[in-house]
């Protein structure tokens, strides 16, 4: 059902524009504040709770995993194109501020995926009896 893909996505979307204007409005400039990264974000909560309240078919699951997969990068790539675009004509500070986000952003890498990795992902020299990796399961 990929048209269900296509009208969640759609209601995602609709409501992050949505909910991004009256962001704008709230802090008094004539601008969308955040409504793909909104929509984006709703459209991830709502698939993962549809999914673990058996609301979505098999069918309805693949349609919008499929227009997942083609919005997000779209999506991120237009932004990142404003942003850039923006940036260069903010000047200095602008490229700055983008900058030093970025930064940021790279030092909380592993401050926010700390224990998120399995131990027996680490060490890689580690072969279980009987697992994938047992050589004397070669048949």
């Amino acid at each position: 059902m990929v048209i269900f893909g296509v009208a969640l996505l759609a209601i995602c979307m609709l409501l992050g524009l949505l909910i991004g204007d009256l962001l704008g409005i709230v802090i008094g400039i004539n601008a969308n504040i955040g409504g793909v990264g909104l929509a984006m974000l709703i459209l991830v909560l709502a698939v993962d709770y549809l999914q673990k309240n058996n609301k979505l078919s098999e069918l309805a699951q693949n349609g919008i995993q499929f227009w997942s997969a083609m919005y997000i990068p779209i999506v991120v790539a237009m932004a990142a194109n404003q942003n850039v675009a923006g940036a260069l004509e903010g000047g200095p500070l602008a490229i700055l501020a983008g900058l030093l986000a970025t930064f940021l952003g790279w030092l909380l890498v592993p401050l926010l995926s700390k224990g998120k990795i399995e131990p027996a992902l680490l060490d890689k020299n580690k072969i279980e009896p009987g697992g994938e990796s047992d050589v004397r399961n070669i048949k």
